[in-house]
């Protein structure tokens, strides 16, 4: 039996169906840091059982691990006792493990590049900021003379948090901590790096729901956890005042982290009506279907098929 059909209903149900499902549900909003493990633990999933899929459509008669050993012997790269019962491989058998490795190198690519685009851009922004802003030791910020109010941050190398005069004048002391705790979170939680996780999926499955929609969320849900770290040393008024003073503020630069945007209303609501935390036990379960759906497609492509 062929393990193509499978594979590929198992993809468009984690293609198509489960964005659906995580979209309907509340817990997300609850734990979003395991929301955003579970938004990349499907997206790996999906690139696993797509690359599996195009093996077996290339080679429907053949086993992914024969396949394996016969290139590698073909390489010199097993041992001898491997390659005893390795047959050199054709070019069929060349074409049937490149296209599943196309697949994944493809994804893995898109995330470097999106990693060094973001560093290029960040790194260009930070030779402006030198040029027009003000390095402020107390603050541990840079600050810009500009009217309208504004905070973000420059993660990765050298990372910086930004923040206007405006914001300066308009910001309780309260609210400035929190605005600052909000960005250093960004920075000390290396988001830039999810984000450019999403971003790579996204441009190699531009169409596809759980690409859309995971970079939508995963961009709202950790703009909610650097909001829950700047809740532990501030007040939800604070925050949320804050927030709101700050939700006009004008887009952040490209690559940046901005305590402001288009999820602040969604933001303020979460932050002034907190809700509990999902119970340990749904927690559990669901952490542990986000380690273990990367691994579903491998049950279905590499388990031996049956005659």
């Amino acid at each position: 039996m062929n393990a193509a059909p499978a594979l590929l209903g198992y993809a468009a149900g984690v293609g198509f169906l489960a964005p659906r499902l995580l979209l309907r549900s509340a817990w997300p909003h609850r734990a979003p840091a395991l929301a955003v493990a579970v938004w990349h633990g499907l997206t790996v999933s999906f690139t696993i059982a797509v690359a599996l899929a195009a093996y077996h459509l290339a080679a429907p008669t053949e086993h992914l691990h024969a396949d394996l050993i016969a290139v590698l012997h073909s390489c010199g790269l097993t041992t001898a006792t491997a390659t005893t019962a390795a047959p050199d491989p054709t070019v069929a058998d060349r074409l049937a493990i490149t296209l599943p490795l196309s697949v994944v190198l493809l994804v893995l690519g898109c995330f470097v590049f999106e990693v060094l685009r973001g560093r290029r851009t960040r790194s260009r922004h930070r030779e402006v900021l030198d040029m027009v802003g003000r390095r402020s030791p107390h603050l541990c910020a840079t600050v810009l003379e500009h009217d309208r109010p504004a905070a973000y941050c420059l993660p990765g190398h050298q990372p910086r948090v930004v923040i206007t005069a405006g914001a300066l004048r308009l910001l309780s002391p309260g609210q400035l901590e929190a605005v600052l705790e909000h960005e250093r979170s960004h920075i000390a939680g290396r988001h830039h790096l999810v984000m450019a996780a999403t971003q790579a999926f996204a441009r190699v499955f531009r169409r596809l729901p759980l690409a859309r929609h995971g970079k939508e969320q995963t961009s709202v849900l950790l703009e909610m956890i650097a909001d829950d770290r700047a809740l532990r040393r501030r007040s939800r008024e604070e925050l949320a005042t804050a927030m709101y003073e700050m939700a006009a503020a004008k887009a952040a630069p490209v690559g940046a982290f901005a305590v402001g945007g288009p999820s602040a209303v969604v933001r303020m609501r979460r932050v002034l009506a907190p809700q509990r935390r999902p119970h340990v036990a749904l927690r559990g379960t669901v952490a542990a279907a986000a380690a273990v759906v990367p691994v579903i497609p491998l049950l279905f492509g590499c388990v031996p098929t049956l005659g």
